[in-house]
Formats: C-alpha cells, sequence, structure tokens
C-alpha cells in the first residue's frame, strides 16, 4: 500500500475506506452484512494496510460510527489508523460542532478523532463559527486533524483563512473519471500547499465498475435514483467503459481497479471506495499497486472527457420514468 508523502500523525494510505454503508438502510445491504461483513471488511482493509476509514455522524444516524468504531477496535484499536467522521451542518456554531464532536467520538469510541470534517458548506451560518468549534476540539484533544467536505476551493481557502491560517487538511468532494472538476484548480491548490483532496463516490457509484450497461442498470438502493444509470447515460458510457476493460486486460486487473489506479496517480489524493464483501476491499487496495502509463493515463481522461451525461433538472423526465 501506498501513503501520501504529507506531513501527519499518521500516514495517510492512497487507498481509503468509506462506510456509508455500514448501517445505512438506503443501500439495501441488510442486517447481516452490518452485523458480520463490516467487520469482516474492515478487519481485512487493516491487513492490506489501509489506514484511512472514513465515516459521518449522519451515515445510518450514527450506526456507521458505532459500526466502525466496534470493527476497529476487536481488529487491533486505532493507534495505526486515521479515524475520519464528519459533522452534519444544520446549524454548525461553535458550542453546536463541539458538542457533536465529542458524541461523534463516543460513538467511534476513541480518545481522539484523527480527521474531524464539515460535511457540507452551510449557506448562512459563515465557517468562522464553525473552525472556532473545530480549534475548540483540537486544544482539547477530542480532534487532531481538521477537514472539509463538498466545498469550492475558494471557500475551503476561505475557512483556512478563519482558522487564521492553520491548515484545513483535506477537503472531500466527488472525484472520479466522470466527475473530474477537481483536477481543474483545486487539485493543483492541493499539490502545490500540501493539502489532501479526498476523493468520494470514486467508482461513480458502481458505474465505472463495468458491471453495468444499458441493458442492465442497478434496480434498487442509492444507484435506482442515481441519473448516471439512465440507458442513454449507460450508452454514452461505452466507449469509455470498454476502454477501462481495455487496460485492465492488459494489468490483468479489473476495470474498477483502473478507475481507482486513475485517481491515485495523481499526488495528494486519497481515494475512499466503499465495499459491499472482503473480496471487494481487497480489490480496491491492490489498485494503488497499478502503475498506469503516461498514455494509459491520458487516454483515460480523455476517453472520460468525452462522455457527456444527462444530469440535473434534464434528467429528470428519465428518472421518473425508471421508477414506473
Amino acid at each position: 500500500m501506498r501513503h501520501l508523502d504529507i506531513a501527519t500523525a499518521k500516514p495517510y494510505s492512497v487507498i481509503g475506506l468509506g462506510t456509508w454503508q455500514f448501517g445505512s438502510r438506503e443501500w439495501g445491504y441488510g442486517t447481516d452484512y452490518a452485523d458480520g461483513e463490516a467487520a469482516r471488511i474492515v478487519a481485512r482493509a487493516r491487513e492490506l494496510g489501509i489506514t484511512v476509514f472514513d465515516t459521518a455522524e449522519v451515515y445510518g444516524f450514527g450506526r456507521s460510527e458505532r459500526i466502525l468504531g466496534k470493527a476497529l477496535k476487536d481488529s487491533g484499536g486505532t493507534d495505526d489508523v486515521v479515524v475520519a467522521s464528519k459533522v452534519f451542518p444544520v446549524m454548525p456554531t461553535a458550542a453546536i460542532v463541539q458538542q457533536r464532536g465529542v458524541a461523534s467520538a463516543q460513538r467511534l469510541g476513541v480518545r481522539q478523532i484523527d480527521l474531524y470534517q464539515v460535511h457540507q458548506p452551510n449557506p448562512v451560518v459563515g465557517d468562522a463559527t464553525t473552525m472556532r468549534g473545530m480549534q475548540a476540539l483540537r486544544d482539547v484533544g477530542v480532534i487532531d486533524e481538521v477537514g472539509v467536505s463538498n466545498y469550492s476551493l475558494k471557500r475551503w481557502q476561505r475557512a483556512e483563512g478563519a482558522r487564521g491560517g492553520q491548515r484545513i487538511l483535506s477537503n472531500q468532494v466527488q472525484f472520479s473519471l466522470v466527475s473530474r472538476d477537481p483536477m481543474a484548480e483545486m487539485l493543483p491548490w492541493a499539490q502545490r500547499t500540501g493539502h489532501i483532496v479526498m476523493a468520494y463516490s470514486p467508482l461513480a457509484q458502481g458505474l465505472l465498475s463495468g458491471r453495468y450497461g444499458a441493458d442492465h442498470r442497478p434496480s434498487g438502493g442509492v444507484r435506482a435514483t442515481n441519473a448516471m444509470f439512465l440507458p442513454e447515460n449507460m450508452a454514452a458510457a461505452a466507449p469509455l467503459l470498454d476502454l477501462l476493460r481495455d487496460v485492465a486486460s492488459a494489468h490483468d486487473a479489473t476495470p474498477a481497479q483502473i478507475a481507482l489506479a486513475w485517481l491515485v496517480h495523481f499526488p495528494n489524493v486519497v481515494a475512499i471506495p466503499g465495499a459491499s464483501s472482503v473480496a471487494q476491499v481487497e480489490r480496491n487496495a491492490a489498485a494503488a499497486d497499478i502503475v498506469l502509463t503516461g498514455s494509459e493515463h491520458g487516454a483515460l481522461t480523455a476517453a472520460a472527457e468525452a462522455f457527456h451525461p444527462t444530469t440535473g433538472l434534464s434528467a429528470l423526465p428519465g428518472l421518473v420514468r425508471a421508477r414506473r
């Protein structure tokens, strides 16, 4: 497993584990997954060198934090891993941020949350009061690093300014072959300044796995409401998916592994895919060892840029039809 070359108390693996699905009904994995497979996934991830484990208070309304915390405790504790969680900023005043941080640490069963992130930018409450709460948590040792999520680059920078220039280590954003906005300005800035871009939904909720097509679409859970899986978008994605399969064949890998390798080819990126099984977390971890050539990486980027999915309001009629 490779790790980022950034000064942090613990090493950040370039492939982490996202745990939204732990205890969350919207993924449809069931209680057997939450009660058993989730713990096996965490234990195996640790054996494979994954150090970054990401959750949030809103995932399963706290259940994800509890499941992850117990799994980490049972598989060796948290001294050698990065436990990352997020506060959902309904009203992120300093006092509420402090209260929520303590509550998350208690659910996780940890003395200190290694990376505590603001889950979304609040459109009304400014970052100054939020960051005062973060600093108070850090001053008493409840958290180590501060992060944000779904922030624009400018707001990330302003939030750091609100901390008096103290580092806000990371910004967790949607980043994949089909969601490339961070490449324009955010990632170059992070690389210049020693910050981290954490890529959630790095496989576009399975679109880049190669398992689905226009005639074989996901039928339930979160994916059923994702416009990327509309028949017209699946058809438009075919050239990109075909290229992923070709590159995967050259590396004796899977399309999903190549999509992850494309991401972690960039410095200062941590990809945090979820995993529905031990076998899947094993495949995800192995992607860190795949070295794409410059021509392969460039060809994948070009194929992704040629993919123009129907999204937003334009996708609503198709989503309505798909639910009938």
